[in-house]
C-alpha cells in the first residue's frame, strides 16, 4: 500500500514511510486508503490468536512477508507475561477492561513496538539502503522505555529519547534511566512533554540535519506513533477485543461496541478510529482527558485551543496539551484536503488554535469527549476497586471515569439502548504505584517498591518481574538539557 502526506506531495511506499517518519514539509504519513475487513474475514479470524490477528490486518498495509511478520509479532508476543498478550477482563455485564500492560514496559507502547524492527529492516531492504539508522523521539515516559527496550543492541541502530524532566512518574524515571544497551541514549528536558516534542519534531524536520547525519552514513527518523511503523500495529489490539466478545457469546458479530481511550498524544484512540475505517463496528469513540483537556474540549466544540494553563498530574501521560496525532485526524475531516490540514497546523502554530467548520463538526458525532479532575480520577480508582477488586492504574480510572459520563449522558440524553463498553487499560497499575496507593486507601508512600508490595497485598495482582527488577539497577542516564539543545544533543549522540 502506498502512503500519503497530511499536508500533501507525492504518495510514497510504505517502506519510505516507515524509514523517513515523519514527511517532508513535517507533515504525517496515513494510509492512501483504509482496506475493509468484512464480517466473512472477522469469522476467519476468529479462531486466530492475537499475533495471528495482527499479522493478517498488518499486512494489509506494508508490503512484507506475511509469514515473515507472523513470526516477527508472535517472537514479539512471546516477551508479554501471560497466554494471552492482550486480554479482555469482563468486569460486569456491559463493561470490559482490555488489558494493554502485559509487555516488557508494561505499557500499551509495547504493542506498537511489537514489529517496528523488522519494518525498518525490511524497508531497508526494500529501497536499498544501507545506512546505519537514528531514532529520535519525545516521551511522556512510556513509549521511550518501550523504543529503548525493543531496540536495545540492535546492530546499526541508535535511540535517543527525550522527556520532560518533572513529567513522569518515578518508576517511569528508573525505567528510562537505567535502560541497558549501549546504543541508547535517554535525556530528561526542562520542560513540558508539548515542548520536548515540539523540539523533536524540529530536528526530524530539518533537512540540513538529514543532510548532515546522512553524509555520515546515518538515515534519520523516529519510532513514536507519528511514525505509521508505530501507530498502525495499534489497531490490532481492537480488533482482537472486539473478536473476542464474538467469541465468548457476550455480542453478536455486527453489534457495535464502545471505546474509551486515555487520550495523551491521542495514538490509542486513532488506533481504535482507523479500526472502525476499516470497518470494524464500534460505535462511540470515548476521549478520556485529564485536567489538561484539550482534546476532550475539541470533540465537544470543535475548537482545538492549546492556549491554556499546564497541569501535571495523577496521570503524566495525558498531561500533553498539542497532541501530535490530532493532525491526521484533522485531514481526515477535510476530507483529506491538505491544503486545509496545513492552513489548520500553521493556525495552531501561529494562534494556538483552529476551529472546525460545521460539516467537520458533523464527522465528530462518532466521538465523545470528557475528562476527569483529580478528584474524580481517585474517586473512580478507589471506588472501582471497592466494587471490583481490581486495581487501576490512573490512567485507566480517568478513561473508565469518562466512560461512565458518556454511558449515562447515552441513557438519558440520547435515550439509546446501553452499549458494551471497552475501556482501554494502557498502563499497569504498578507503573504509578504512588498514586494508585494513595487513591486505593488515602495514604501516601515515598518509596515506590514498597508502593509496588502494599499494592500486591491489598489485590493480589502479580507485580511484573519488569518493575521489582528496577530496584537495584544503577541510573545510567542522567543528562538534563534545556528544549534548545535537543538537535545538538542529537547530533552529538549520533556522531559520537
Amino acid at each position: 500500500m502506498d502512503f500519503v502526506s497530511t499536508r500533501g506531495g507525492d504518495k510514497v511506499s510504505a517502506a519510505e514511510a516507515v524509514l523517513r517518519g515523519i514527511a517532508e514539509g513535517g507533515g504525517l504519513y496515513v494510509p492512501e486508503s483504509f482496506p475493509q475487513i468484512s464480517a466473512s474475514e472477522r469469522e476467519e479470524m476468529l479462531s486466530m490468536s492475537y499475533p495471528e490477528r495482527a499479522a493478517h490486518i498488518l499486512a494489509k498495509f506494508f508490503d512484507v512477508d506475511r509469514e515473515e511478520l507472523l513470526a516477527e509479532m508472535q517472537g514479539a508476543c512471546e516477551r508479554f507475561e501471560g497466554e494471552d498478550p492482550v486480554p479482555l477482563v469482563k468486569i460486569e455485564d456491559g463493561l470490559f477492561i482490555l488489558e494493554l500492560f502485559h509487555g516488557p514496559t508494561c505499557a500499551y507502547a509495547d504493542l506498537g513496538m511489537a514489529v517496528l524492527p523488522y519494518l525498518f529492516e525490511k524497508s531497508q531492504e526494500a529501497l536499498g539502503r544501507k545506512e546505519k539508522l537514528l531514532l529520535v523521539t519525545a516521551t511522556s515516559g512510556d513509549d521511550g522505555k518501550a523504543i529503548m527496550e525493543t531496540f536495545r543492541g540492535r546492530e546499526n541502530v541508535r535511540a535517543a529519547v527525550f522527556y520532560p524532566e518533572e513529567g513522569v512518574s518515578k518508576m517511569q524515571r528508573l525505567q528510562l534511566t537505567t535502560q541497558e544497551g549501549d546504543n541508547l541514549d535517554s535525556i530528561a528536558v526542562r520542560g513540558t512533554f508539548d515542548e520536548c516534542q515540539a523540539g523533536v519534531k524540529k530536528f526530524l524536520r530539518s533537512e540540513e540535519n538529514r543532510d548532515k547525519l546522512m553524509e555520515n552514513g546515518i538515515a534519520l527518523s523516529t519510532a513514536s506513533s507519528i511514525n505509521v511503523g508505530k501507530l498502525l500495529p495499534m489497531t490490532a489490539c481492537y480488533f482482537s477485543a472486539y473478536l473476542d466478545l464474538v467469541s465468548s457469546g457476550e455480542i453478536e458479530d455486527g453489534k457495535a461496541v464502545d471505546v474509551s481511550v486515555p487520550a495523551g498524544n491521542f495514538a490509542g484512540l486513532l488506533a481504535a478510529y482507523y479500526a472502525k475505517e476499516m470497518g470494524l463496528p464500534l460505535g462511540t469513540l470515548v476521549c478520556a482527558s485529564n485536567r489538561n483537556n484539550t482534546l476532550s474540549e475539541f470533540f465537544s466544540r470543535g475548537v482545538f485551543d492549546r492556549k491554556r494553563p499546564f497541569y501535571r498530574t495523577m496521570s503524566p501521560c495525558l498531561d500533553v496539551q498539542s497532541a501530535c496525532n490530532i493532525e491526521r485526524l484533522v485531514f481526515e475531516l477535510t476530507g483529506r484536503d491538505a491544503a486545509l490540514t496545513v492552513e489548520r497546523m500553521k493556525s495552531l502554530a501561529g494562534t494556538g488554535r483552529f476551529t472546525l467548520r460545521p460539516e467537520e463538526m458533523k464527522k465528530l458525532e462518532c466521538f465523545f469527549g470528557g475528562y476527569a479532575s483529580e478528584e474524580d480520577t481517585v474517586e473512580c480508582v478507589y471506588e472501582f476497586f471497592e466494587e471490583f477488586n481490581y486495581p487501576l492504574d490512573t490512567h485507566t480510572g480517568v478513561a473508565v471515569h469518562v466512560a461512565r459520563l458518556y454511558s449515562r449522558k447515552r441513557g438519558e440524553d440520547l435515550n439509546a439502548e446501553p452499549r458494551p463498553m471497552i475501556v482501554a487499560a494502557t498502563d499497569s497499575p504498578y507503573k504509578f504505584p504512588q498514586a494508585v496507593y494513595y487513591a486505593l486507601t488515602g495514604n501516601d508512600v515515598k518509596d515506590s517498591f514498597k508502593g509496588l508490595k502494599r499494592i500486591h497485598l491489598l489485590s493480589a495482582m502479580e507485580v511484573p518481574d519488569a518493575l521489582k527488577s528496577l530496584r537495584y539497577k544503577p541510573a545510567r542516564f542522567k543528562t538534563v538539557i534545556g528544549t534548545d539543545k535537543i538537535a545538538e544533543t542529537s547530533l552529538s549522540f549520533a556522531l559520537s
